[in-house]
């Protein structure tokens, strides 16, 4: 790995770009990645579709987008003050 100093002095370790590597460092670089991902737990999209909607749906009562605000919670409801332009 190649090595850099910053403005303040400190040392940092980089990764090389793609673009100064070989083709077949290239291809060992991607085949390192999918051996890591090969583990992965998969699932169906529809599956976490449904999880996605029920997960939404047992949020909604409490959410104050769709419920909307009570008016003496409001902060913004009513005459509380401020000022007035004319």
């Amino acid at each position: 790995m190649e090595q850099f100093s910053d403005c303040w002095g400190s040392r940092h370790s980089t990764a090389r770009m793609a673009r100064d590597m070989s083709d077949k460092e290239i291809l060992k670089m991607e085949l390192d990645q999918l051996k890591k991902e090969v583990n992965t737990p998969r699932s169906s999209v529809s599956k976490n579709c449904a999880d996605t909607i029920a997960f939404v749906e047992g949020l909604m009562p409490n959410d104050p987008l769709i419920k909307g605000v009570p008016d003496d919670k409001n902060p913004y409801k009513g005459d509380k003050g401020g000022c007035t332009i004319t």
